[in-house]
């Protein structure tokens, strides 16, 4: 492990850069996430394994992303919200007292989407230091990461494609608020073929089911957005025709229909931004024995104030054991 300390890309743009700000922030979305998308009475925090989140700036995708994180958390007593108070996390300097924490979570695998790294053929690991967030740093799961990098092409090290990417960084205010313990293996998938995703997402999943079975509290969370730029209307209508193969944990499925999406839907540049490590997170799920998916939550950028005409869709997924 040689690369430095991952510094903040987007803090200040996608969500607050002062650590007081973000710590309220977090704690707000995850008391909206409560009441705008209830929980499912029968999902089992302990049973998670693994979620599909958004990664936009907080503003627009911040409650649905809030509905994936807090579903961590065991379900709050009558009167008790631990989105706004509750058992308290160490706080950074400024910061309020913390939410419940999810204690019981050791290890994060993160899935970014690649968004610049045009260079980027496979499944680029950060092989360094902690991620810094206005919230604390967050440590690396070094030998979960040399195991991943031990499966060999298409999984390799490469900590220069994570360095201005967004799409794990904005997951990191839920991650240091809500499991402030948590180490995290960060992931950037940029395999150019949906078969080279699911082949190195089978192979993952065996990985982690093998470390769950030793005991290690392992979640993989899946970084995307969905549809950009149609209409709200055509928005919602794609992540509905996408939610069955996402549950139903067939990325071969979700390979056929987000192409379809993206050739006949008005307005439509992709189904889904995060497509590939959709499909290698849906395999490596399927590879550690998880059920099918419970659906959280799902928005449009417009229901946050965005320009109805123009919209990126959000969804948030549970999957357990």
């Amino acid at each position: 492990m040689t690369a430095a300390t991952r510094p903040m890309a987007v803090a200040g743009s996608f969500y607050p850069a002062g650590a007081g700000a973000l710590a309220s922030t977090v704690d707000e979305m995850l008391h909206a996430a409560r009441s705008a998308f209830p929980r499912p009475a029968d999902l089992d925090p302990s049973a998670l394994v693994g979620v599909l989140v958004p990664h936009a700036g907080l503003v627009y995708s911040g409650v649905v992303a809030a509905a994936a994180w807090g579903a961590l958390l065991a379900a709050p007593a009558r009167g008790d919200d631990p989105g706004v108070g509750g058992a308290s996390a160490p706080a950074a300097s400024g910061a309020p007292a913390g939410p419940a924490r999810a204690d019981t979570l050791t290890t994060i695998v993160l899935l970014g989407t690649n968004h610049g790294a045009a260079w980027l053929d496979g499944i680029g690991a950060w092989d360094g230091g902690p991620w810094r967030t206005p919230l604390g740093d967050v440590a690396v799961d070094d030998p979960l990461t040399d195991a991943v990098l031990g499966l060999a092409a298409p999984f390799g090290a490469d900590a220069r494609c994570h360095l201005g990417e967004h799409s794990l960084e904005v997951q990191l205010p839920f991650v240091r608020r809500l499991a402030p313990d948590a180490r995290i293996v960060a992931l950037s998938v940029g395999t150019r073929t949906s078969q080279r995703a699911i082949e190195a997402g089978d192979r993952l999943g065996h990985l982690l089911a093998a470390r769950r079975s030793a005991g290690e509290r392992i979640l993989l969370a899946i970084s995307s957005d969905m549809a950009h730029y149609p209409g709200a209307t055509t928005c919602e209508r794609v992540t509905a025709r996408l939610l069955p193969p996402i549950v139903g944990l067939t990325p071969e499925a979700l390979a056929t229909a987000e192409s379809g999406v993206s050739r006949r839907e008005p307005g439509v540049s992709c189904g889904m931004c995060g497509i590939a490590p959709a499909l290698l997170g849906l395999a490596a799920l399927r590879a550690m024995g998880a059920a099918p998916g419970v659906p959280l939550a799902a928005a449009t950028s417009a229901d946050a104030g965005g320009d109805p005409r123009r919209t990126v869709g959000y969804l948030a997924v549970g999957f357990t054991a």
